[in-house]
C-alpha cells in the first residue's frame, strides 16, 4: 500500500506552518517527522494527534491507494524476518508485523470475502485456502506463525447457546493448527483470541492450549490486552498467547515490561463523556464499544453499540471508521473491484463489518511484533530462574510457581474446573500467573471522535424514527443507560414519526 502525505503538506501550506510547527504543535519525534516526509506509515495515535493539532479529520491529511483498484501490494520490505499467517482474516497480524519490517511469506485463509482483500493486498504472497486441506511442505519456513483461530465456539456471545470450546467445528481447527506446528517447528508463534477463552468449559479449553504447546517444547507467555490502551480507541479486550521454542526468557520479554503497568482508572467514564465539545458535529464518546462481527446494523444490545449524533441524524458507525477503531488504513476492507461490480453495497457493507469484527487489532500486535522482532534479534543469553522471571515483571513476585501438574493434568475432565490469571507463563510443566493490567507502561490514548467521519454519510448508514423508538424502548426495559448526547438525538428522531 502507498501512502501518501501530499494533503498534510498543502494543509500545513495554507496555514504558513512548517514541518518544525507540525512537530512543536503535535507533540511528535524528529524520526516521526522524518517518516512523514518520506511518505512512510506511522502510528494510527500519531495520526490523531496531528489532526487534533490541525482541527481536521484523517482524511484531510493522508491518502492512499487502497480503493485505487486490485494491485496495491505492500512495498517490498528489506527486514530479514519473515512470517506466515493462519486464520488470516483480512491480515491484521501483517499489517501489525510489517510496520515493523517483518515480511510476509504464506496466508492461509478459508473465507472468499476476507481472500479477495488479501489479494488486493499481498497479490504475491503464496496461499492455503483450507487449514485441514494445506501440507507441511507448502508451508515456507519462517520465523514467526501469527493466527487468529476461530472463536465462535469459545466467545461469550454465544454463551446462551452453550459452549462447546474446542470440541466445535470451528475453535477445534487448533488441533490441526498444533499439528502443523508439531511438524514445521517455527521459532515462535503468536495467537489471538477472546477473553472468553481463559474460562471456556471451565478453564479446560485453555488448559489444553498451554499443555499442547509446552509438549511440543515451546514457553508460552499470555497476556489480557485491551485496544484502547494502544492506540486506537475501542475497547477491546482480547487474549494473546505468544510462545517461544525452548526460549522462556525470550516468551516472557515478548509480553511483558519491566516497568509497572498501572491499573487504568476511570474506564466507564470515557463511553459517556462527549469526545469534542456540546454542539460540535459529529458527536461521539471518546471510547468505542467492541466491535462485534455483525453486519453493523441497530441489533441486541443497544446500549453496547456505538452510534454517532450527527448535525442531519444519528446512524451506525461506517466501515471506514470501524477500520480506523481496529487500527487499519482507510479503505483496507474493501474487497476487489470484481466483487464490487457484483454485488449491492449494502452487502458489502455487511461482509466488511464482519471481517473487521473478526479482525485482530493492528496496534496492539504492533507492540507485540516489536518486541519479537528486539527478541529475534537479541542474542540468547543464560535462561533465567524462576526467582529471577517473577523479579523481571512487577506482579509476578505476588504470584506463586505451580510446578509439576500442567503436564500431568487432564482437562478432558468434565467436573474439572481451573481458573487462569489474565497474564502469566508456562514453560516446561510449571505455571505462574498474575493478574496484570491490559495496557501497556505508557498507555496511548486516542479519542474515537476525532477518527468519526466529518462528511455527510450515505444515508443507508442513519437510523429511523422507528429504529430510534426502539432503542429507547430496549434500553429503558433494561434499565440501562446510553452515551447523554445520543439518548437526547434518538429522543428527538423518535418524535418524527
Amino acid at each position: 500500500m502507498n501512502i501518501s502525505y501530499d494533503k498534510l503538506w498543502l494543509r500545513l501550506r495554507e496555514r504558513n506552518l512548517t514541518g518544525k510547527d507540525l512537530q512543536t504543535l503535535a507533540e511528535i519525534s524528529s524520526q516521526t517527522l522524518a517518516r512523514i516526509r518520506k511518505n512512510e506509515s506511522v502510528r494510527t495515535a500519531t495520526l490523531v494527534k496531528i489532526c487534533e493539532a490541525l482541527d481536521c479529520d484523517l482524511s484531510d491529511i493522508i491518502d492512499d491507494d487502497s480503493n485505487r483498484g486490485d494491485n496495491t501490494a505492500p512495498p517490498a520490505l528489506p527486514g530479514t524476518h519473515t512470517v506466515a499467517s493462519f486464520f488470516a482474516g483480512i491480515g491484521g497480524f501483517d499489517v501489525g508485523f510489517e510496520r515493523h519490517k517483518f515480511r510476509t511469506e504464506y496466508l492461509c485463509e478459508i473465507n472468499d470475502f476476507c481472500n479477495s482483500v488479501l489479494t488486493r493486498h499481498w497479490p504475491g504472497v503464496p496461499r492455503g485456502y483450507d487449514i485441514n486441506a494445506i501440507t507441511p511442505d507448502e508451508i515456507p519456513d519462517v520465523d514467526v506463525w501469527v493466527g487468529g483461530f476461530p472463536c465462535q465456539d469459545i466467545s461469550v456471545a454465544r454463551a446462551r447457546l452453550g459452549r462447546l470450546g474446542l470440541n466445535g467445528d470451528r475453535s477445534g481447527l487448533f488441533y490441526r493448527f498444533a499439528e502443523l506446528i508439531e511438524i514445521k517447528q517455527p521459532e515462535v508463534v503468536l495467537l489471538e483470541n477472546v477473553a472468553g477463552l481463559l474460562n471456556s468449559n471451565n478453564g479446560r479449553d485453555f488448559g489444553v492450549i498451554l499443555q499442547r504447546m509446552t509438549r511440543l517444547g515451546y514457553s508460552v507467555s499470555w497476556r489480557m490486552m485491551n485496544t484502547r490502551y494502544f492506540g486506537a480507541p475501542q475497547s477491546r479486550t482480547r487474549i494473546y498467547i505468544c510462545c517461544w521454542k525452548n526460549n522462556r526468557n525470550k516468551a516472557l520479554r515478548s509480553m511483558f515490561e519491566a516497568s509497572k503497568v498501572e491499573k487504568p482508572a476511570n474506564e466507564r467514564r470515557d463511553f459517556i463523556e462527549p469526545g469534542v465539545p456540546i454542539g460540535t458535529y459529529p458527536m461521539a464518546p471518546r471510547v468505542a464499544y467492541c466491535l462485534a462481527a455483525t453486519s453493523g446494523r441497530h441489533t441486541g444490545t443497544d446500549w453496547s453499540r456505538t452510534y454517532v449524533v450527527c448535525s442531519e441524524g444519528v446512524r451506525r458507525m461506517t466501515p471506514l471508521e470501524c477500520e480506523r477503531i481496529q487500527g487499519f488504513p482507510d479503505g483496507w476492507s474493501m474487497p476487489s473491484l470484481a466483487m464490487r461490480d457484483t454485488n449491492d453495497p449494502d452487502d458489502i457493507d455487511t461482509l466488511r463489518y464482519t471481517a473487521l469484527g473478526n479482525a485482530v487489532s493492528v496496534p496492539v500486535v504492533e507492540w507485540i511484533a516489536s518486541r519479537i522482532r528486539e527478541q529475534l534479534d537479541k542474542t540468547d543469553d543464560h535462561p533465567m530462574t524462576n526467582d529471577a522471571i517473577q523479579l523481571a515483571v512487577p506482579g509476578f513476585e505476588k504470584a506463586r510457581w505451580d510446578h509439576g501438574h500442567l503436564d500431568e493434568t487432564d482437562f478432558t475432565d468434565e467436573n474439572a474446573k481451573w481458573k487462569w490469571a489474565k497474564a502469566g507463563l508456562a514453560t516446561g510443566s510449571s505455571v505462574l500467573g498474575h493478574n496484570i493490567p491490559p495496557a501497556p507502561s505508557e498507555p496511548v490514548i486516542t479519542n474515537f471522535a476525532l477518527l468519526a467521519e466529518r462528511k455527510p454519510a450515505h444515508p443507508r448508514y442513519y437510523l429511523t424514527p422507528n429504529a430510534a423508538e426502539g432503542i429507547i424502548r430496549r434500553v429503558t426495559r433494561q434499565r440501562r443507560s446510553l452515551f447523554p448526547p445520543l439518548h437526547e438525538a434518538l429522543d428527538s428522531l423518535r418524535m418524527k414519526k
